[in-house]
């Protein structure tokens, strides 16, 4: 379980840096304070609902693969990846 949220917490970090990196430091920050205005409700209301650590995972999870790929097509129709 520790892994799991070491990882998550490594793979969110390369992702607003990979924002700041190719599109500034504007991009960087919205994917930092975006992403945790995101992920911590979310995270907060299904652990409360469900109590189900497993779909909390996946949901979160798959917030962060949809960041990714929203920053990956920004990065491509832009020209600047």
């Amino acid at each position: 379980m520790r892994g799991d949220a070491l990882a998550y917490c490594i793979a969110w970090a390369v992702l607003a840096f990979a924002g700041w990196h190719f599109s500034g430091l504007v991009a960087g920050l919205l994917l930092t304070a975006g992403l945790f205005l995101i992920v911590m409700p979310t995270s907060a209301f299904l652990l409360t609902r469900t109590g189900n650590f497993v779909l909390e995972r996946s949901v979160r999870w798959g917030i962060l693969a949809v960041a990714a790929i929203i920053l990956v097509s920004y990065l491509d129709l832009s020209g600047r990846g």
